[in-house]
């Protein structure tokens, strides 16, 4: 009972009042309000999220051609449908819907509307689907923007419909549905691993599966610069991700019912605030130093490089810590890019090594500064514990790759075989905007 209720009953005792029924009615007013205020955090985050969906559609418009600009955009709004309803459909009862002894996957079917009505737990279900579903989203988001300006509409939507439905739900079980990486001690706060890496992992799949844009590297090794239509709307949807990470990091506290837990989502707040900062920071200085020129669209993906390594452990870090873990990510950035065109791997937004490098750089590093809390003062078992939990967060690295490169691969591959994956040279020339659209963004302006 809380303090207030015990000093409200105490009065009313002395009054000759029915304790037991004041006290009863009170719990149930204190249970009602912590439900209120939780579910009205996932909904709150879960709107902040989705608006992530606008800021991925800009950064990626900006990024690519005009010739492509339209197809893009059709891309990430059917993207955002397509996870909807593949996660009533199917996703969330895979990914929560586990029995005692299920550690891989949940069960198949809808989204039960009947139990989502019942008032029972911490939390509305309705609030938890739609906090949950706009995650899904972004994995697929992640994809759009690596392949853009060469995979086929349909081909790309089917996947982001396998990705969504059946790939990323079967990993966020494994964790956030309380499976076999849960039962281990696996940490993933946010979903560094579960959401970004996956996404990460599939994009390169995919990119592998599709090659580099036609002209994009040269026979004598160059590389073709294709640089992007829009640069400050790229640098808005930059800032619309960042906004958005706050629903996406903050909201994962799941809780706002109590001075601890709403001190944790500010904490929360400050630390993705930091890290991003300091992603761009680092990304800047670095080019500085060694290019002698600052790019800014790597000075974008250094801020979503920063957001992206603090998610798997925003609550835990130091403030100096979170300014060090997102650092490291705008270095990965910096570095990332560059070393995936030597490999003639093709990411028109730098997707993979923001999303992917740095997911896996801020799933490691969020074992050390959650054993580094979890063991405070215990200096002789903390080292050990350190070692553990990084062997933990290793194997769910390496368990989480090996399982979305084969899913994906398997799929890329069914649609290779029949629909095939990639436009035309001749209609990558001519832009995807008239091919897949009979439209172009810029109509006004001569084509890139």
């Amino acid at each position: 009972m809380s303090a207030f209720a015990m000093a409200f009953t105490a009065g009313a005792a002395s009054q000759d009042i029915d304790v037991a029924a004041l006290a009863a009615r009170l719990e149930e007013v204190a249970a009602q309000t912590s439900y209120a205020q939780n579910s009205f955090l996932l909904l709150i985050g879960g709107m902040v999220v989705m608006f992530m969906a606008a800021g991925f559609c800009m950064l990626e418009a900006g990024l690519v051609r005009q010739r492509n600009a339209a197809t893009i955009c059709l891309k990430n709004i059917s993207l955002y449908s397509i996870a909807g309803l593949a996660y009533f459909a199917v996703g969330y009862n895979l990914m929560y819907d586990l029995g005692e002894d299920a550690l891989f996957f949940g069960s198949l079917g809808f989204f039960s509307a009947g139990a989502g009505d019942e008032i029972h737990g911490a939390y509305s279900d309705w609030a938890d689907w739609f906090f949950q579903m706009a995650f899904v989203a972004t994995a697929a988001s992640i994809v759009s923007g690596a392949l853009a300006e060469r995979i086929k509409l349909w081909p790309f939507l089917i996947f982001t419909l396998a990705l969504t439905a059946f790939i990323y739900p079967i990993v966020g079980a494994w964790k956030w549905g309380e499976g076999w990486l849960h039962g281990l001690g696996f940490q993933d706060f946010a979903g560094s691993a579960i959401v970004h890496a996956t996404g990460g992992f599939a994009a390169l799949i995919g990119a592998l599966f599709l090659g580099p844009r036609a002209g994009r590297y040269l026979p004598d090794g160059r590389i073709n610069a294709m640089p992007g239509s829009n640069l400050p709307l790229a640098a808005i949807g930059t800032f619309i991700l960042w906004l958005g990470w706050f629903g996406f990091n903050g909201g994962s506290q799941l809780a706002f019912d109590t001075p601890e837990n709403i001190n944790a989502v500010g904490r929360v707040f400050a630390n993705t605030n930091l890290a991003a900062a300091a992603g761009v920071m680092a990304a800047v200085c670095v080019m500085s130093i060694f290019y002698k020129k600052v790019d800014l669209t790597l000075a974008l993906n250094g801020a979503i490089g920063g957001l992206v390594s603090i998610t798997a452990g925003p609550l835990d870090p130091t403030p100096l810590a979170a300014i060090a873990i997102g650092a490291v990510g705008g270095l990965i950035i910096v570095f990332g890019v560059p070393l995936l065109d030597r490999f003639k791997i093709d990411d028109v937004v730098g997707a993979i090594p923001a999303h992917l490098f740095c997911g896996v750089w801020g799933v490691l590093v969020a074992g050390l500064s959650t054993q580094a809390v979890l063991n405070e003062g215990a200096a002789d078992e903390r080292t050990l514990s350190v070692i553990e939990q990084l062997g933990v967060q290793l194997l769910g690295v390496v368990a989480i790759g090996a399982f979305v490169c084969l899913a994906s691969a398997a799929v890329w591959f069914a649609l290779k075989s029949t629909l095939g994956l990639r436009a035309s040279d001749e209609h990558q020339r001519a832009g995807l905007d008239k091919v897949e659209c009979g439209l172009e963004a810029y109509p006004e302006f001569a084509q890139q």
